[in-house]
């Protein structure tokens, strides 16, 4: 499998051996993101939105033409559904501070999955204890997989808000979405998706997922850090209120009160990230360029060869499912006998970057029964070369913590 791609990320001619396996908490960036960003502070640098003069309009218009970009990327109706966040973590915690306030009353009820992101539980669990309401969990099955039954069993008459990654984080298992979002809207529920892991690796349209909101980081898709969206349909948003209040984000101020700018710039007070905004539209331009489709394949092709060669290392233990075709792109792994802090120094010692903790997902370590974890997620730009290397030294782990093999 040709490697077209590393050429066009400037950190692996700089780190000469890098096998960079931690996808999943962040990508790396190629320069075209990179010169994106530089062109604007560079080019077009101004405060946008508010100025009336020609530098402030190409600040203006860098930043907005972003926003179409992350609507086509996904699909939304209108760029008054795109809210630019700081990231998949600041767009839940707006969802769950204006939502929650705006649906939730004593003895309501959010359900979330145990598999979830603590971006996805904390934010739920605060605005609950304020509300009076109760923070329920789904629970998967040994494979990591969300059955429908499950679903329209856990879900109640007061269930309001149903929260899930469309991709786990440690299972890498896709879920079914739609058909949750069918559910949920015959019992009057709200659906939200945690897109971090999913949009990078797969083509997503909101309107046919039928969410009500949708979430994803831009550092985990080639862009800078710093820069997210929260995708929300329109009535919804129109109700909510402001998740923060101060500059950019109102129409007029009195001594008394203020009336609220028009979507999206309501949920973007203060000075907005334009720098960031730029590096996500390019990422975008990017990914598009080179054929999203033709990236899925070759990511899935990676985790299938390196998903057969791990499930034949004696003493490795995958998490979840044990068919390559339900992991996307995501490798959760124990070595018998092994901590998962020692696996990755053993790794770091070859030049290889791997994850290991419990992937800010304690709930669901807790309920498998396994304290911890190491990870291995993988993006279009690795190779086989990446894989093989890995395999390799994953064969050694257990020597070198001195068993016998």
């Amino acid at each position: 499998m040709d490697n077209i791609y590393k050429k066009d990320f400037p950190i692996f001619e700089r780190e000469k051996g890098l096998v960079y396996l931690d996808n999943s908490a962040t990508t790396q960036k190629p320069q075209s993101v990179l010169d994106a960003a530089q062109r604007y502070y560079s080019e077009s640098n101004a405060n946008p939105l508010r100025g009336l003069y020609g530098l402030s309009v190409r600040a203006t218009d860098v930043y907005e033409n972003a926003r179409e970009a992350a609507r086509a990327f996904i699909n939304a109706k209108s760029t008054r559904e795109i809210v630019f966040t700081r990231g998949a973590t600041e767009g839940l915690n707006l969802l769950a501070y204006s939502l929650g306030r705006l649906v939730l009353g004593e003895g309501d009820e959010v359900l979330i999955g145990v598999s979830e992101h603590h971006s996805n539980i904390l934010p739920w669990q605060v605005i609950c204890k304020e509300r009076g309401a109760k923070l329920k969990y789904l629970e998967p099955d040994k494979n990591g997989r969300y059955t429908e039954s499950a679903l329209t069993e856990a879900l109640s008459e007061r269930t309001k808000i149903f929260s899930l990654a469309q991709v786990s984080n440690v299972f890498g298992r896709r879920n079914d979405i739609k058909a949750f979002g069918d559910i949920c809207r015959k019992n009057g529920t709200l659906i939200i998706c945690d897109g971090a892991q999913s949009v990078p690796h797969m083509k997503t349209d909101v309107r046919e997922l039928g969410v009500d909101a949708l979430v994803l980081s831009g550092h985990k898709m080639l862009a800078p850090m710093g820069i997210g969206v929260l995708y929300a349909r329109e009535e919804l948003l129109e109700k909510m209120p402001p998740y923060q209040t101060g500059g950019e984000m109102i129409e007029y101020v009195t001594r008394e009160g203020a009336t609220f700018a028009e979507l999206p710039h309501k949920f973007e007070a203060g000075t907005v990230n334009v720098g960031g905004a730029a590096g996500l539209h390019a990422a975008i331009d990017y990914i598009n360029s080179k054929g999203f489709d033709k990236l899925i394949e070759r990511e899935r092709e990676l985790t299938a060869f390196a998903f057969e060669k791990m499930k034949n290392t004696p003493y490795v233990n995958i998490i979840g499912s044990d068919k390559a075709q339900d992991h996307d792109g995501i490798i959760a792994f124990t070595v018998e006998g092994v901590h998962p802090h020692d696996i990755a120094a053993v790794f770091d010692s070859q030049n290889i970057a791997i994850r290991a903790g419990h992937h800010c997902a304690q709930p669901l370590h807790q309920f498998l029964g396994v304290p911890s974890s190491a990870r291995l997620s993988l993006a279009f730009y690795n190779d086989e070369e990446d894989i093989e290397r890995f395999t390799k030294t994953l064969a050694t782990v257990r020597r070198l913590m001195g068993y016998d093999k």
